[in-house]
């Protein structure tokens, strides 16, 4: 895997280590960690991550 830049999220600000991070690839997947778990990462397409983050603006997902 090529080596990502990871960006923290706006909202990962407290210093309690809950911090969401995201990289780009070049093969155009964005990558996603947790931060205290850094090696577990998931990927997935900006389409479907759009998807995911309007629902969650929405509360369309169940607790």
């Amino acid at each position: 895997m090529p080596r990502l830049t990871w960006q923290k999220s706006s909202f990962s600000g407290g210093g309690e280590g809950n911090c969401v991070e995201l990289a780009a690839s070049p093969s155009s997947l964005i990558h996603l960690r947790e931060s205290d778990h850094p090696h577990d990462t998931a990927a997935t397409t900006p389409h479907a991550l759009a998807h995911l983050l309007h629902a969650v603006k929405r509360g369309d997902l169940p607790v």
